[in-house]
């Protein structure tokens, strides 16, 4: 599943019908009516989201993931609303709103009951263009999916135009956004499933057979009695003080110039592409296999081989994301389930590509059980301000539910415009291959290198996979993956 902003999905021209969720005295009893006081906590990550966004002049706007996909049409709308408070009802932590007060500083929730959810259902003008569709959800997304405001999500479906009087729509599409402090990556890949399963049961009565969803709230509760204490001497505070301390107290940055910041209104770029199919993002997990490592320590030491044939220097420093869903209960949840680890390794002395995906593997290895230590906790415990400037994401999706059916659902993952001054890459191993995406500053200086790394990149991964050899920088001759 590629991974882009909404302005790279083909829209069609159509109707569009928003799906708002709302709580009231529609409730199916007096005692279900309205919001009730909840005592847990946000995690610590969904915390400092919301504190950011208090200070931030956009005040959380913009900080969506989402999807878009396909349903056979024509749309049953009774159906479709019965599927979507299926799933709020689901997901408790799509019926939850958590709040910090501004001049207190305090966080508080309350929480809606299954059943006290209903939905607005707002009937669009057609349009007759693609460019007005685009636009509506746009405006919609942006303004209507802050942390700040519930729900900080919202539905919509689309139904094309057809091009012929009596012509009925076959083909209905769904788009979903989401503030990200309810919800990651893995999340937004969830819910093609769940909401076209939930929706085959309202319409047909096809069971959805969906696996109990843990909540998200608990988790946060969970995580809270864990890290409640962190002494300095934690292994993950001396690690990211370490990690801190090799970058002057800054986290590392892209291994090319992206040149000076250039301001707060102009949106990111960024790109998508396929860099390996199915076929030959098998071949290259065999070559890392091979070394007993994984693909995902083949792309890292990829990328590594990249920057140091483009700028000579032989450190490869980033940041990743790693997934907290530590528990069986979590693997369907919605959340904000992710932590950070540091990476840092140098390739200098590698006698050969399989080498240095060992060295990837070994600092995967070392510094993956701390990202479920809360970043944020860390950080305050030493003090630091730091913000992710490079980072470098790796999911592995084939095994999502319903994984083999994205392509033909023309399902994709979604993300909001971002400002700020920084790289990120996510790499993606689906059904139909390996996918890279990033987003960068929109400058001339920062789009040129960022293209030229990850065509770097792609040609070593070729390489790899064409022979079984990759070329080190300082090298003349092919140097065997398995050395």
């Amino acid at each position: 599943m590629e991974f882009t902003e909404l302005a790279d999905y083909a829209i069609p021209a159509g109707t569009i019908t928003e799906w708002i969720p709302s709580v009231g005295p529609h409730a199916s009893t007096p005692a279900l009516a309205g919001w009730q006081p909840d005592e847990r906590p946000t995690s610590y990550v969904h915390e400092a989201h919301l504190r950011a966004s208090l200070a931030s002049p956009r005040r959380g706007r913009e900080s969506w993931l989402g999807a878009a996909f396909q349903m056979r049409g024509p749309l049953d709308k009774p159906a479709f609303r019965r599927a979507v408070l299926a799933w709020i009802d689901r997901h408790e932590s799509m019926r939850s709103h958590a709040v910090i007060d501004e001049e207190a500083g305090v966080l508080s929730r309350v929480t809606a009951a299954t059943g006290a959810i209903d939905i607005w259902q707002v009937e669009q003008e057609r349009c007759e263009q693609s460019s007005e569709v685009f636009e509506h959800l746009q405006y919609l997304f942006d303004e209507y999916t802050s942390p700040l405001a519930w729900p900080a999500y919202a539905f919509v479906t689309l139904e094309p135009l057809p091009t012929e009087p009596t012509e009925s729509t076959e083909t209905i599409t769904v788009f979903f956004a989401a503030d990200h402090s309810i919800i990651d990556g893995l999340s937004t890949v969830l819910v093609a499933h769940e909401i076209s399963a939930l929706y085959a049961e309202a319409k047909d009565g096809t069971p959805s057979a969906l696996f109990e969803a843990g909540s998200y709230l608990d988790f946060g509760v969970s995580e809270r009695r864990i890290h409640a204490e962190l002494e300095n001497t934690h292994d993950a505070v001396v690690t990211w003080k370490r990690f801190l301390d090799e970058g002057d107290g800054e986290l590392p940055s892209f291994p090319l110039e992206i040149g000076a910041p250039n301001g707060a209104t102009t949106p990111q770029g960024g790109l998508s592409a396929w860099i390996l199919d199915a076929d030959r993002a098998d071949a290259f997990s065999v070559a890392c296999r091979k070394t007993g490592n994984s693909l995902f320590s083949g792309l890292l030491a990829g990328l590594a081989v990249a920057g140091a044939e483009l700028t000579g220097r032989t450190d490869f420093r980033t940041v990743t994301p790693v997934h907290t869903r530590d528990q069986p209960q979590w693997a369907s949840s919605l959340g904000w389930f992710v932590g950070l680890c540091p990476l840092s390794f140098d390739i200098a002395d590698a006698e050969s590509f399989g080498a240095v995906v060992a060295k990837a593997t070994e600092q995967v290895t070392t510094t993956k059980p701390i990202a479920r230590v809360p970043l944020d906790r860390v950080f305050r415990a030493l003090g630091s301000t730091a913000t992710p400037r490079f980072v470098v994401s790796f999911m592995d999706v084939r095994f999502a539910p319903m994984a083999e059916h994205w392509h033909d659902w023309n399902a994709r993952a979604l993300r909001s415009k971002q400002y700020d001054h920084d790289v990120y890459i996510w790499v993606n191993r689906t059904p139909r291959g390996v996918n890279i995406a990033a987003r960068y500053p929109n400058t001339e200086l920062a789009t040129a290198n960022v293209h030229q790394y990850v065509g770097a990149l792609r040609r070593i991964l070729d390489e790899v996979v064409d022979t079984g050899t990759a070329a080190l920088p300082s090298r003349t001759g092919p140097i065997a993956t398995n050395q």
